[in-house]
């Protein structure tokens, strides 16, 4: 008995207007507190709140988080 298990997937960049927020480069200050472990080569600034989201790609899931200083803070343009 020969059994055949066969996957196929395509992958597609996230991408596009589907995008939440709006595209945006980093300000040195905002680098310089933002805590180490963020992937700051794509953020966005979400209209809802000011603040600075950056994507993160996990196991499971592509998702936006707020990007956050070392002191666990969220980085916004406006005060909250």
């Amino acid at each position: 008995m020969l059994a055949v298990v066969a996957g196929c997937a395509t992958t597609a960049p996230i991408a596009g207007d589907d995008e939440p927020g709006t595209p945006a480069t980093l300000p040195d200050s905002v680098i310089a507190m933002a805590a180490p472990s963020q992937d700051l080569s794509m953020v966005r600034l979400m209209p809802e709140d000011g603040c600075y989201w950056y994507r993160h790609v996990g196991p499971v899931e592509t998702t936006y988080l707020p990007l956050r200083t070392t002191e666990g803070r969220p980085i916004c343009t406006r005060v909250q």
